[in-house]
């Protein structure tokens, strides 16, 4: 068995006590048990009053595809452009704007003395809690605030690229741990088109995660979830919920300034798990503690304001392919990105949806696969992609040198090939 460098290996997943039998004594764990709960005594209540009917926010407008704009927001600021009229919000916190900053000495997760089933959200935050910490960075002009957690014993750390973005061209970075103890932590590498950052601490004793595996054969829509982070600066914020949606393509913006242009796309997880300015760079954990993910982005409706909280539409970069960039970062200072060697334009809206090939890099994957421009793909990796980010997304998804079966079509005829993939 190969040797997992972050810490022991993924084990086979136990059945977990959150679908326990006889969950209907607790309808909180199990969706499917009937609505009721043991009689409680009731505190008196205000009447109840409906609220009043609010006008539809100035500007707002509609979209065939999703019904009202919906925001993709990292929660550093508002940045334009996303999948499906998305754009996306870092969920870092810019403590010029309200933001809490950790608190030392406050008592996070469960007393030592409470005991909870392996697998319940509690066994899971005391478990994870030691791992994660908060990250705090300066550029001299303004602060910010996000999360990450431990990967080696050794002191490193991963978290976002635009978590510490502020701190690329000499800013500060201090990472405060579950104890309320802090430290400068340096930036081993960071990568802003995948949103990924490694940044190391001069500790050698502290307790890494353990990541799992993103791949659809071991998680799947409806598996419940846990998230942690500091939203709005409150360390070792614990959320739960479930997985909503795999593959999801997200395009947002990762860098803090003009100096990083780059856009992150991602063939993300998408959770309903509450996440919020603040926990960008925080883990999304499975049923047995887990890391699957690295919570990134989240949707709001778009009012023309600025960052927005959660609205049960959260992003997750896979851990598989946050975990490939990580080792780069750690090996190199440097990761490469998956590439096609191709552009792409607009989506295509005739009688075939699909995204045309634009200019084709002599030489390269998608030449050499007899790919030619004005090609329509509307297949890769046996996933439909029907626009430009949901396409990229899934290139970036795969790990260069692998080969991936495409359909297309040319002058209305549908065609299939392999392409092995490059890097750049």
């Amino acid at each position: 068995m190969t040797q997992n460098p972050y810490g022991q290996q993924p084990g086979p997943r136990q059945e977990s006590p959150w679908w326990a039998h006889g969950a209907q004594n607790e309808p909180w764990r199990d969706p499917r048990s009937p609505s009721f709960t043991t009689p409680t005594q009731q505190l008196p209540r205000a009447p109840w009053a409906p609220p009043a009917p609010t006008s539809p926010a100035p500007g707002s407008t509609l979209r065939p595809r999703m019904g009202v704009v919906i925001a993709v927001a990292l929660l550093t600021g508002l940045i334009s452009g996303g999948a499906a009229g998305a754009g996306t919000y870092a969920l870092t916190r810019d403590s010029n704007n309200g933001i809490l900053a950790p608190r030392k000495g406050t008592a996070l997760g469960a007393p030592a003395a409470a005991n909870r089933a392996p697998g319940s959200i509690a066994d899971i935050a005391a478990t994870t809690l030691p791992s994660v910490v908060s990250i705090q960075t300066t550029d001299g002009s303004s602060q910010g605030t996000g999360s990450g957690f431990v990967i080696k014993k050794d002191g490193f750390i991963l978290t976002n690229n635009h978590v510490v973005a502020k701190a690329v061209n000499g800013g500060d970075i201090k990472v405060v741990f579950k104890d309320g103890s802090t430290t400068s932590a340096t930036i081993v590498g960071h990568d802003p088109f995948s949103d990924i950052a490694v940044v190391k601490v001069a500790k050698t004793d502290l307790k890494p995660v353990t990541l799992g595996d993103s791949s659809t054969a071991s998680v799947a829509v409806g598996d419940p979830v846990v998230a942690v982070g500091s939203p709005l600066g409150l360390a070792g914020t614990v959320t739960s919920g479930i997985i909503s949606a795999l593959d999801r393509p997200v395009q947002s913006g990762s860098a803090e300034s003009s100096n990083e242009p780059a856009q992150t796309y991602i063939s993300a997880i998408q959770t309903d798990a509450a996440i919020n300015p603040g926990n960008s760079g925080g883990p999304l954990l499975d049923a047995d503690a887990r890391v699957i993910g690295v919570n990134s982005a989240i949707a709001t409706l778009a009012t023309g304001g600025g960052q927005a909280g959660s609205i049960g539409l959260g992003f997750a970069i896979p851990i598989n392919q946050a975990k490939r960039v990580a080792e780069q970062l750690i090996a190199t200072g440097k990761a490469t990105r998956t590439v096609i060697g191709a552009s792409v334009k607009d989506a295509a809206t005739g009688s075939v949806t699909g995204v045309p090939l634009g200019a084709i890099t002599s030489g390269g994957p998608a030449a050499r696969a007899g790919l030619k421009e004005g090609d329509i793909i509307t297949e890769f990796a046996g996933k439909h992609v029907d626009d430009p980010v949901a396409l990229i997304a899934q290139i970036r998804a795969q790990e260069p040198g692998s080969s991936v079966k495409i359909t297309y079509y040319r002058d209305g005829r549908k065609q299939s090939t392999s392409v092995t993939l490059g890097a750049a």
